[in-house]
């Protein structure tokens, strides 16, 4: 067995980093967010890059960082609310955006990792999200067609590894990790914990360790909020 074990982020993405590059990366939010990678991405200096994410992070934070030293040219999202930086590129025209239905991501990036290049939704049909795509009737139903998404690199953060780059997420973090996890020609894994194979029940694997190239441990980790909100006390 190959060792996967790199011993930080930088040396993990060595030779591996381009301009001009297209990047899934995972998360939610600030929820299961490749942080130690997008760091060495930034440290880099690789610009012109197409990033395929459910969200752009926040100012300063997950892809917020790629936004803000400009090394992002475009970003395929569904959501990226929480980012002025973000705003303010796209109205200036500096950043190119393509705005895709959360679902609909999910499902481009299984495909792509499943070899499926297309499939046909009804989400979309007859909003701006159609505009050029092709469609097609089924049982007098109208669907547009989407493509799977194929990235050059995928990043992803998961909860436990073993060795073998089994990995496992913990809750919300599975959410578009686990897919982006197979949409690339190579993926590279941070995680909390690596153990030795054989540690994993092989029933709790949620990405099999075929698909994971390269593997660091990037603890401790600071676990993030973005939004801190409390239920206000009711009167005595």
């Amino acid at each position: 067995m190959a060792n996967k074990i790199y011993s930080d982020a930088a040396s993990a993405l060595d030779g591996l980093l381009f301009d001009g590059m297209t990047i899934c990366a995972g998360g939610f939010g600030l929820c299961g967010i490749p942080e130690r990678l997008i760091d060495a991405i930034e440290a880099s200096g690789i610009k012109g890059l197409t990033c395929v994410s459910n969200n752009a992070g926040i100012d300063g934070l997950g892809l917020g960082k790629l936004l803000r030293t400009r090394q992002i040219a475009k970003m395929v999202s569904s959501y990226v609310g929480e980012n002025k930086e973000f705003e303010r590129q796209y109205l200036a025209g500096e950043l190119e955006v393509e705005f895709c239905p959360q679902g609909t991501l999910a499902e481009r990036c299984r495909a792509g990792g499943a070899g499926i290049p297309g499939f046909y939704t009804k989400t979309g049909v007859g909003t701006v999200v159609a505009e050029g795509k092709e469609t097609k009737e089924f049982d007098g139903e109208i669907y547009v067609l989407e493509r799977g998404i194929v990235a050059d690199l995928s990043i992803v953060k998961g909860w436990k590894a073993d060795e073998a780059g089994n990995l496992i997420f913990r809750k919300t973090t599975r959410n578009f990790n686990a897919p982006m996890a197979t949409a690339s020609k190579i993926t590279v894994a941070e995680v909390e914990e690596i153990v030795p194979v054989g540690s994993l029940d092989p029933d709790a694997i949620h990405v099999p360790g075929i698909y994971i190239k390269r593997l660091i441990s990037g603890a401790p980790y600071e676990k993030k909020i973005e939004f801190r909100t409390v239920r206000q006390r009711q009167a005595a």
